[in-house]
């Protein structure tokens, strides 16, 4: 007889809540434009003039991209990657030996110490040839083993695995489980103390890198005991320690050189001493990490849409339609247009982001959020446009429009790959909601007690004298500002009528807000569909102020100035039009039909809408059996010598 599966812990909505608020970065010492944007309050002098790189970071920046532009070209081989569904062991080794594993790892423990921007700009380049190979180095040092060291590592740690990790050894960061996504409450991989040691035992999925990884990020739960706070704790793991099994290299739809699986822990002794900061930290941690690593996707992202942008003029120029090239039919140059202006948003969002992460005279967990909600949705539009564009080629694979005399565009390749962002590294769901609660942070941090159903009424009391003093300051500056004054931001000249546009939007999405928060009260966070159309309308505000900023640096430098305004304009225009459908939706949507169909569905209503069909689904479990102990699988881990 089996043993019974292990299910993660039973718990409450609300303590999956105050499990995920307490790794929450709770306080702001440093200012922040996108909270002040979802406040109403418009603070350009945060972002403009548009921070620069200092001269000798731009040096080393530029002279790394040049080799690894050489590399890209001559000794990596996209097509082969996607055929095969594996990266080549060499062209990895050449990567090592390129010094690209330390991209962002100091120069004194062997890495190269380039600034966030030059990091992205490199993923951007990688990923054009091979987006595989772009993940790769993204997991490693994004999310991986090198980025919570450098925050929360000893400098024992530091010492003992950044050199390793600079030059030789690939990193993966191992979070979800089979049964836990986004709900880390329920985490339930174990790390028990025992001695100078803890005891791992569980089983992690998704480990992006986790097939080919020297050294593991592992996220455990400690449980409490004396001496022992206990709580989700974050160790450094050597890949190819005793009891670990790589127990399955999972395939996609798309990445598919992606060196991801299953991993299993069997009584893994990891020294205490590999444990980053102190039990109980590690969600936090992790939530600290992806304030600056999530920055690597959209990186990726506004690469392919340059690389959409390149492929839909040359494309659209040659091909022709009833007497003229296919872009000059309005049908056709509405998307090209959407594409060229989105792909200058994308750089334009990425890019000031990067600086001021490098600047750190910002908070940016926000705007880096943004720029993967926002860059990982819109990559997929252009890449769906571009599919469009090119017709029945668009879902022709590279291979086969090569095999038939044709040029091997692989852009059904890209709509695959790109699919995945929505989802990696926060779903756009779970963006959503992780962006609406900092949006909203400074409303709960006054209101917060009034709403709460478990809190005293001396306490509602205090939280009622708070907030009435708060909203007299606050709700008096939403009534007027700079966007209802003629001539202001002048110097931005024809976008200046889009920066006002901003500030006067930013105010009545902040009066949106508290109007849904007066309404909703307690219900607020049931509202999600409505919370997540304000996080996309802050979304397009954000990319807009950040398109005309870096406009207006190409025009003060001469560099396209004239052309970079002109896709500003265009950009701005465009998504002043989805600012309006998405307030419009604000208030009249079908919410409250939606949640009545869903609880007819999932009461079987609507089965009989099922019938006529067949289900090519086998009917093995919905979810793998991770109870703990040895594995019985092949360990398909393999090290790239």
């Amino acid at each position: 007889m089996s043993a019974p599966t292990q299910r993660p812990p039973k718990v409450t909505e609300r303590e999956a809540r105050q499990v995920a608020e307490a790794a929450r970065q709770q306080d702001w010492h440093k200012p922040s434009f996108a909270k002040e944007l979802f406040l109403g309050r418009f603070r350009l002098d945060l972002i403009h003039p548009h921070p620069l790189p200092a001269d000798e970071d731009v040096r080393r920046g530029e002279a790394f991209l040049a080799k690894l532009r050489a590399f890209c070209e001559t000794r990596v081989d996209g097509g082969l990657i996607e055929r095969e569904a594996r990266i080549p062991d060499e062209t990895v080794r050449g990567l090592k030996e390129l010094g690209a594993l330390g991209m962002k790892i100091d120069p004194k423990y062997g890495g190269l110490g380039l600034t966030q921007l030059y990091y992205n700009r490199a993923l951007a380049l990688v990923g054009s040839v091979s987006p595989a190979l772009g993940a790769l180095l993204s997991a490693h040092q994004s999310i991986g083993v090198p980025q919570p060291l450098k925050i929360f590592g000893t400098q024992e740690q530091k010492d003992a695995f950044l050199p390793r990790l600079a030059r030789s050894d690939i990193s993966a960061f191992l979070l979800t489980e089979p049964d836990v996504g986004s709900d880390p409450a329920r985490l339930a991989t174990t790390a028990v103390p025992d001695g100078d040691d803890y005891v791992l035992d569980g089983v992690k999925l998704w480990t992006t890198n986790g097939v080919v990884a020297d050294l593991l990020v592992v996220m455990a739960r400690v449980p409490a005991s004396e001496g022992h706070r206990g709580g989700i704790t974050a160790f450094v793991v050597e890949g190819d320690s005793p009891g670990i099994t790589v127990e399955h290299r999972n395939a996609f739809m798309g990445l598919r050189g992606l060196e991801n699986g299953v991993t299993r822990f069997h009584r893994v002794r990891v020294p205490a001493a590999n444990r980053i900061g102190p039990e109980g930290s590690g969600l936090k941690i992790a939530l600290t990490t992806l304030n600056t690593g999530r920055l690597s996707l959209p990186a990726a992202c506004a690469g392919a849409g340059k690389w959409c942008l390149k492929i839909a003029r040359e494309w659209a120029a040659e091909r022709e339609q009833w007497g003229k090239p296919v872009a000059r039919h309005e049908a056709v140059g509405t998307k090209i247009s959407f594409i060229a202006a989105t792909a200058f948003a994308l750089e334009a969002v990425v890019d000031l982001a990067s600086q001021m992460a490098d600047e750190d005279r910002n908070d940016i967990r926000i705007e880096a959020a943004l720029a993967k909600l926002y860059g990982s949705e819109m990559a997929w539009r252009m890449a769906d446009e571009l599919v469009q564009i090119r017709g029945g080629r668009g879902y022709e694979t590279a291979d086969s429009l090569a095999a038939r005399g044709e040029r091997a565009v692989p852009a059904e390749q890209l709509l695959r790959d790109l699919r995945i962002n929505r989802i990696f590294e926060g779903s756009t769901e779970i963006m959503h909601l992780l962006i609406a609660r900092e949006a909203v942070d400074a409303h709960l941090a006054v209101a917060g007690d009034i709403i709460d159903p478990d809190k005293a009424l001396a306490d509602k009391a205090r939280a009622g004298a708070r907030a009435g003093g708060f909203y007299a300051r606050w709700l008096p500056k939403l009534v007027a500002g700079q966007g209802q004054v003629p001539g202001a931001y002048g110097e931005f000249g024809e976008l200046a009528t889009h920066l006002r546009y901003v500030e006067r939007t930013s105010r009545k999405l902040a009066r949106s807000t508290f109007y849904a928060m007066s309404r909703w009260q307690g219900r607020m966070e049931l509202k999600q569909a409505f919370l997540g159309r304000i996080v996309d309308i802050g979304a397009e505000l954000f990319a807009m102020s950040a398109v005309c900023v870096r406009a207006e640096l190409l025009r003060t430098t001469g560099d396209h100035g004239r052309e970079a305004q002109q896709l500003a304009d265009a950009f701005c225009r465009q998504a002043r039009l989805r600012i309006a459908e998405l307030f419009g939706r604000l208030w009249a949507n079908t919410d409250d039909l939606d949640r009545k169909v869903v609880d007819g569905v999932l009461a079987g209503s609507y089965t009989w809408l099922e019938e006529g069909i067949l289900d090519p689904s086998d009917d093995g479990p919905w979810i793998a059996d991770t109870t703990p102990g040895p594995s019985d699988k092949e360990n398909v881990h393999r090290k790239i010598r």
